[in-house]
């Protein structure tokens, strides 16, 4: 007896242009096959980014996030939670800071209270550098999700906000350095 070929979808992308989605088959599980999707849109938005940052900035992504949290942090953050907020070792977190220092975007004041402790402000330079591209980076992504309509933008981020809270709540996070 023949079993009946199932009807196969069209893939959505070419052979060349699959990336990591190229590592499931359509008989996978669907949750893997959705978590490849995702990491392959993570990967496809952050190459378009990197890419922009370097060609109309000369900046590189880690810069320019790094620049961006202390942004929002206009009094500064210790290097610790520097590290904490951009997902990276405290190596790499003191490898930025010293370029960033050189280039005259930030500056390390001691923690007060903590001899140890070394907390980093953007300097004038460092904000002028980052108001200067914050707004075209806004731009490129908006139009990187202009293929979703409002609604699609919005059923995503609730979907993808109710997984966080599933996956905090279901799988806390362990001690382990995340960058790690």
């Amino acid at each position: 007896m023949q079993r009946a070929a199932k009807p196969q979808a069209a893939p959505l992308l070419g052979d060349q242009a699959i990336g990591l989605e190229a590592r499931s088959h359509r008989d996978d599980h669907l949750s893997l096959r959705l978590w490849l999707r995702l990491l392959a849109c993570r990967s496809d938005i952050e190459k378009q980014i990197r890419a922009r940052l370097r060609k109309h900035a000369g900046m590189t992504l880690a810069r320019f996030d790094y620049l961006a949290q202390l942004h929002r942090h206009p009094d500064g953050l210790r290097m610790s939670a520097l590290s904490r907020y951009l997902m990276v070792t405290g190596g790499n977190v003191t490898g930025l800071t010293d370029q960033l220092e050189r280039d005259g975007l930030v500056q390390r004041d001691a923690e007060p209270g903590d001899r140890r402790s070394w907390r980093v402000v953007l300097t004038a330079k460092g904000r002028e550098a980052f108001e200067a591209i914050v707004g075209e980076h806004e731009r490129w992504v908006v139009e990187l999700f202009a293929g979703l309509s409002e609604t699609e933008r919005r059923q995503l981020y609730d979907l993808l906000g109710q997984l966080r809270v599933q996956l905090s709540t279901r799988h806390p996070a362990t001690t382990e350095n995340p960058a790690s």
